[in-house]
């Protein structure tokens, strides 16, 4: 399915179908908590791929549908509750109320404002017209079950989503989530992941983070303001591409804002993106395209560093026809 990927059959899956592995939150560091937000500050990663190129040809994610499966958002949050179209918890947490997705952490919040922060205090998300859909499949401890994530993929894909994001992982495969993540694909929904936050440094030691790790989805590392890959971010020979992912001013529970560093920050820049190229090109071409075909066009709006690929895979997101 993919372009300019390499197939990694060597990979080991050491998990039984009979098992439930432990999945948790990409790491991520919080650089700042509580940020003041100034009326001209915005964040930087939205400009550096330059996502206002698309929102000035009106392409600002409108009827985009995307399921961001985390530890939940902050639903009342301002520069977020107009683009949350639903919602649904897959963890035992608040269980009566199925409906009921307090975001204990911190991260899912985050990530939803990445993807769609409508713009208030000068803080927009990468898409921020795209509708959300928040599940839950991470509790307050930033872990969770494989089969929470599972029945979050399903979920969506019976939502008819267009996009998917996750940022979380488990260092070894699980064949029931690959089983459901291809099911969406085949579904017409593109699976974008956060490759993980195990680097060393060294772009010829590689590590792998499931389901980034898998061939089928978008596998997201992280660079920073200068376009430099973070010394974090995984190499392999599975990444896909980069997007900003260092010190990231994005939505934050309790109506605030925060700035935190992860690959867990640069896969929603590449799901906004998404969003962005699915409106794009529905008027473009005329139709819908399939996963494999807007994989094609992302990998046009990619700006290739001075890095090996397996550190950036085709490059830096970059919205910019060349």
């Amino acid at each position: 399915m993919k372009i300019n990927k390499i197939s990694k059959n060597n990979l080991k899956k050491d998990f039984t179908e009979e098992k439930d592995p432990e999945v948790k939150l990409i790491p991520y560091t919080m650089n700042r908590e509580s940020v003041r937000v100034k009326n001209k500050l915005s964040p930087y990663g939205v400009k550096m791929i330059e996502a206002p190129n698309m929102w000035k040809a009106s392409y600002k994610g409108d009827g985009v549908r995307i399921a961001i499966i985390d530890s939940g958002c902050d639903v009342n949050h301002i520069n977020l509750k107009d683009n949350i179209a639903g919602v649904r918890n897959f963890t035992p947490e608040d269980m009566k109320n199925p409906n009921i997705v307090t975001d204990r952490v911190g991260h899912g919040t985050h990530v939803a404002g990445i993807v769609a922060a409508k713009g208030y205090n000068s803080v927009a998300g990468v898409a921020p017209n795209a509708q959300l859909y928040i599940l839950k499949a991470i509790d307050k401890t930033g872990s969770g079950k494989a089969s929470w994530v599972i029945n979050a993929v399903n979920y969506a894909i019976n939502l008819n989503v267009d996009v998917i994001s996750m940022s979380l992982g488990m260092p070894t495969s699980d064949d029931k989530m690959e089983r459901a993540i291809k099911n969406a694909i085949a579904n017409g929904i593109s699976v974008v992941c956060a490759a993980g936050n195990e680097g060393d440094g060294n772009y010829e030691d590689f590590e792998y983070s499931y389901p980034a790790a898998y061939v089928d989805v978008i596998s997201v590392g992280a660079v920073d303001r200068k376009a430099v890959p973070a010394s974090f971010s995984n190499a392999n020979l599975v990444i896909d591409c980069v997007a900003p992912g260092v010190d990231i001013l994005s939505t934050y529970p309790n109506n605030s804002y925060a700035s935190l560093s992860g690959t867990s920050m640069a896969a929603p820049h590449v799901t906004g993106t998404l969003a962005l190229l699915k409106e794009w090109s529905n008027d473009v071409f005329q139709r819908e395209l399939t996963p494999e075909e807007l994989y094609a066009q992302l990998i046009k709006f990619t700006k290739t560093l001075e890095y090996p690929r397996t550190i950036q895979g085709n490059g830096l997101i970059y919205l910019k026809q060349r």
